[in-house]
């Protein structure tokens, strides 16, 4: 059965956080592409950094993390943070065996249901062009396309898909 919480203790944040380091493993491994665009966001040594302060800058308050889980195996993982006039979801990432079961629909809705919650009246994210199924389910949450809504480097520009969703 799938459950989800917010990751607060040790053992749940550890949790996401390996969850993270998947996610970025697999998008290393997409196309040369992503590779360039992860490696320009994330390189290592400052994805570890961002890994390691992740409940900082994503928890409670300004923001949530959370953990699903099938039985007591973490699938899958999504996450909130504020923005000057938004708030942003990152890193909706489920594991390959999970997948097509609903989950990250269910990550993004608790996700939305926060934000609105804590006053929010925008939400933004952003994806790969080569994920299609990560912009098939944002524009069936309701997320129109939008222009960037961060600085981002020309060269990768391109190959991002920005989308918003008024609260």
């Amino acid at each position: 059965m799938i459950s989800s919480r917010a990751a607060t203790t040790a053992s749940e944040l550890a949790a996401v956080r390996s969850l993270c380091w998947a996610y970025r493993a697999e998008l290393m491994a997409v196309s040369e592409i992503e590779r360039r665009i992860t490696e320009t966001f994330y390189p290592e040594p400052k994805y570890q950094l961002l890994m390691d302060s992740l409940s900082d800058l994503h928890g409670a308050p300004q923001g949530l993390i959370l953990l699903a889980l099938d039985g007591d195996d973490p699938v899958a993982c999504g996450m909130l943070h504020a923005l000057n006039d938004a708030a942003e979801i990152k890193r909706v990432y489920v594991t390959p065996d999970a997948r097509s079961k609903g989950i990250a629909e269910m990550l993004c809705r608790q996700l939305e249901d926060h934000a609105r919650a804590q006053g929010v009246n925008r939400l933004v994210l952003d994806t790969s062009r080569n994920l299609h199924g990560a912009q098939r389910l944002y524009e069936r949450l309701g997320f129109d396309r939008c222009k960037p809504y961060q600085p981002i480097p020309d060269d990768v520009l391109a190959h991002l898909v920005f989308f918003e969703k008024r609260l």
